[in-house]
């Protein structure tokens, strides 16, 4: 054989070992990945030849399956339209699945290895239909998400952005999680895959965002609710409740030219107030000037033992993935040669400068101090309830997540919040016969754009239990807008202790 030939000859041998290559990687190592697939028509249609397993909230469907008429034989359907929609995300035909839909897609589809039992039966049943998905119970309190979504969409301050997210101290179970706007999941799982497209593209587009889930992925500056994790930066660090902290109407941090103020000149005029008057007026310039005093060191770590930074935590069961969860940060607060950032410690110190908080880090911030200073993990699923119903494949077994604080600082932040609910600004959050503190916040967002307003806080039982921990957030919203989060946060606590399937 001549030289070209056996060239030709090498080439197609080497063609024909590089196909037979790429069959067998897409065969053995990416054929899961591609019938896995979101957009993997023929998997998603053979999907709704069975009928998929119910998401319940409080014992009520608010995702259940009907039988249709047409080529597919169920229609997906969210009974409470948007109330529920960040919760459960949503399951369309030709577009990826989002929140508790996706996050338990196998178990809900029937196709976890959890159900092979159900499977296994139903392939020696010789007639009938078979059993179908798993059902999907939530830790969700119907009537605490009822009253999130309501006053939220409600609101007496004019908000048309924010978020609401409650939980129980003592467990972690998520009481409520609303985001505003909310948008209805009905059209995105709509068998008519252009409809279905239309309605996606339409919300997509929106500049208000209704499909961000706000409560676990928006991240804002918390503004004075921060000022909890300072004062237990400092209580750590010799501080007491009672200790006089220097104060005044302005501080100009070192290096900066740029004063700080407090909201209004009668708040800590005096030149050193108490601890716990600094968190009860919450007095900017004290915790300022007690931030630069700590170092960008101690309030960063605080803040890190707290649950910022943290990148891979999910809501969902407690053991696997879930929904995801943005990261809080507190920034660098360092000057581009690596030196202290005073000016920018200062404004951090009060929630501002780089801070960045998500809605729910703010409650477990909240739940933490109520506690005892122990922050559980939080989690969405409790139960998961098998065809028929009468099988229990999972309960939730509560887990700790962290001990940011000991007891004994714990107790004194509580104090210091409940004295922000009984005499401070957060009185718009009191509930009859119990024992609610908490923290405002008002953030600067820009100079063309409004004010932040925040609340984090938690209730106690008469016995000093926890019953719930929560964090609303209005954006934009301006002046106001933490006395009205505060409002609308004791009225999602109450509704949470009044439902006994919320607890």
């Amino acid at each position: 054989m001549n030289a070209p030939l056996r060239r030709v000859g090498v080439v197609v041998m080497v063609l024909f070992s590089l196909l037979f290559l790429n069959l067998n990687w897409i065969q053995a190592y990416k054929a899961d990945e591609y019938r896995t697939s979101d957009y993997n028509g023929r998997v998603q249609v053979a999907e709704y030849e069975s009928k998929r397993g119910n998401i319940e909230a409080g014992g009520t469907p608010v995702a259940t399956s009907k039988e249709t008429a047409g080529r597919l034989k169920y229609l997906r359907t969210y009974p409470a339209g948007p109330k529920y929609a960040h919760v459960l995300g949503y399951k369309p035909v030709n577009l990826g699945d989002t929140g508790i839909e996706r996050a338990e897609n196998d178990f809900l589809a029937g196709t976890s290895d959890t159900l092979f039992a159900d499977r296994f039966r139903d392939m020696l049943r010789v007639t009938g239909e078979p059993s179908g998905g798993g059902n999907v119970l939530l830790s969700i309190s119907k009537q605490a998400q009822d009253t999130a979504y309501k006053q939220l969409a409600d609101n007496r301050a004019g908000a048309t952005r924010g978020a609401a997210i409650a939980i129980d101290p003592r467990t972690g179970a998520v009481q409520a999680l609303v985001s505003m706007p909310s948008f209805d999941p009905n059209p995105l799982a709509d068998h008519d895959t252009g409809k279905a497209s239309a309605a996606y593209n339409k919300l997509e587009g929106d500049p208000d965002g209704p499909l961000r889930n706000r409560a676990l992925g928006e991240t804002l500056p918390p503004g004075s609710t921060f000022k909890i994790v300072v004062a237990a930066a400092a209580l750590e660090n010799g501080v007491g409740k009672q200790t006089m902290i220097p104060a005044g109407s302005s501080y100009t941090p070192p290096t900066s030219g740029t004063p700080i103020r407090n909201a209004v000149p009668s708040i800590c005029p005096e030149d050193e107030v108490t601890l716990n008057n600094a968190v009860t007026e919450s007095c900017n310039t004290g915790f300022a000037k007690l931030g630069v005093e700590l170092g960008a060191d101690k309030i960063k770590e605080k803040a890190r033992q707290f649950g910022f930074e943290q990148e891979d935590l999910t809501v969902g069961q407690l053991d696997e993935a879930g929904l995801p969860v943005a990261a809080s940060r507190t920034g660098d607060i360092q000057n581009p040669d690596g030196s202290a950032n005073l000016a920018g410690l200062a404004q951090s110190s009060i929630g501002q400068f780089d801070v960045r908080m998500t809605p729910l880090q703010g409650a477990l911030i909240a739940a933490a101090v109520a506690n005892n200073g122990t922050q559980m993990r939080p989690y969405l699923v409790q139960q998961l309830l098998g065809p028929d119903r009468t099988t229990n494949y999972y309960t939730a077994d509560p887990k700790q997540l962290r001990q940011p604080v000991s007891s004994q600082v714990a107790n004194d932040l509580r104090d210091m919040m409940v004295n922000v609910v009984t005499e401070g600004t957060g009185k718009n959050a009191r509930i009859n016969g119990y024992t609610v503190g908490g923290k405002t916040g008002t953030a600067q967002a820009g100079e063309n754009t409004k004010d932040h307003g925040w609340f984090i806080g938690f209730a106690l039982d008469k016995d000093g239990k926890p019953v719930s921990a929560v964090c609303v957030l209005l954006e934009s919203v301006g002046d106001g807008g933490s006395a009205e989060a505060a409002r609308i946060a004791g009225q999602i606590m109450r509704a949470a202790i009044q439902d006994p399937g919320g607890r």
